[in-house]
């Protein structure tokens, strides 16, 4: 892959060219209309949802009791436990 040939609408600093500001000037009030409708329906949607979502009245509902929660037992799995580093020695096994 080679380098991309030279673009007359930009200069080599990377801004844009008077040709490309010409380019561009009659589509710029369009643009920037087409920006502010989109802008002003997406503030619109998102103020409707929380106007909506403030009036939900939850007072019908029913809450349920917190269930009851078992008495903790402690862990009766199936690992054993390392034995003492003194018993090692009792047995004559030499530890760390």
């Amino acid at each position: 892959m080679g380098i991309l040939p030279p673009n007359s609408y930009w200069t080599k600093d990377n801004r844009m060219g008077p040709a490309l500001i010409r380019a561009r000037k009659p589509f710029m009030i369009k643009n920037i209309v087409t920006g502010l409708c989109i802008t002003s329906f997406v503030i619109g949607v998102y103020a409707f949802t929380i106007k909506a979502v403030a009036q939900d009245d939850f007072s019908d509902v029913q809450i349920p009791d917190a269930p009851e929660q078992p008495p903790h037992t402690p862990h009766t799995g199936t690992l054993k436990t390392p034995p003492d580093l003194a018993e090692l020695r009792q047995k004559g096994i030499k530890g760390t």
